[in-house]
């Protein structure tokens, strides 16, 4: 597997990847999903070498400073400025146990070491649950360092951080 940077022609399929992993992660469109992009400071992708434009999973990473008002990104930033944020981190279910989550945390966490940053933080769902995206991500080294009730009581996170 192989990392490379999202483009706008990617677009297409991370709304497509996005979208059926809904409620994961919020819904997406074509305009919402380039503005994400947009506000990244990097957007990835995890791809197989042989088929490098069919993204098997994705990830957009935010800074501190950042123009987004994402109330998970916010509380995080209200803790620290020092963190490199996974807005989004999505997986194929084809690719899923086959190492593409692990390729795509290697590569963020290996950027928020060369930005000097201390930790790499992230939410997953407690309601409605995502059982599995919590066990992947204590495997990783995150720890719960906060719980928030998000879009309008309909959703809560436990905020998850990772020394770097």
């Amino acid at each position: 597997m192989l990392i490379r940077k999202l483009t706008a022609d990617d677009v297409p399929q991370l709304v497509r990847l996005n979208n059926h992993n809904v409620p994961a992660v919020s819904p997406s469109d074509d305009g919402g999903m380039s503005a994400l992009l947009a506000a990244t400071d990097s957007a990835i992708a995890v791809v197989d070498e042989a088929a490098p434009s069919v993204v098997l999973g994705f990830a957009l990473l935010m800074r501190a400073g950042a123009d987004y008002a994402s109330e998970n990104f916010r509380w995080f930033e209200a803790r620290s400025r020092d963190f490199l944020y996974v807005d989004r981190i999505v997986v194929d279910d084809h690719a899923q146990n086959a190492g593409a989550g692990r390729a795509l945390y290697d590569w963020i966490f290996a950027r928020a070491a060369r930005l000097g940053l201390v930790e790499v933080t992230c939410e997953v769902n407690v309601e409605p649950p995502n059982p599995g995206s919590m066990r992947f991500h204590e495997r990783l080294g995150f720890s719960e360092v906060g719980r928030q009730s998000t879009k309008g009581d309909t959703i809560v996170v436990a905020l998850l951080a990772a020394r770097v």
